[in-house]
């Protein structure tokens, strides 16, 4: 899959929106690895995100 075509399909795991383009954090999973997207917004309110891979609940 090219850059872009990845950078499209990049959103927020709390509240969904696309984050490509934008100031979003991108870490692993502390469980599994996956990578996790989260915009600045969620960050900023400390929204609870899950995992999509293994059902992590975090901050």
């Amino acid at each position: 899959m090219s850059e872009s075509a990845q950078e499209s399909e990049r959103q927020c795991v709390s509240c969904g929106i696309n984050v490509a383009g934008m100031n979003a954090a991108a870490f692993d999973c502390p469980d599994c690895g996956t990578e996790i997207h989260r915009c600045a917004k969620c960050r900023k309110q400390s929204n609870l995100y899950e995992c999509p891979d293994c059902g992590f609940r975090g901050p």
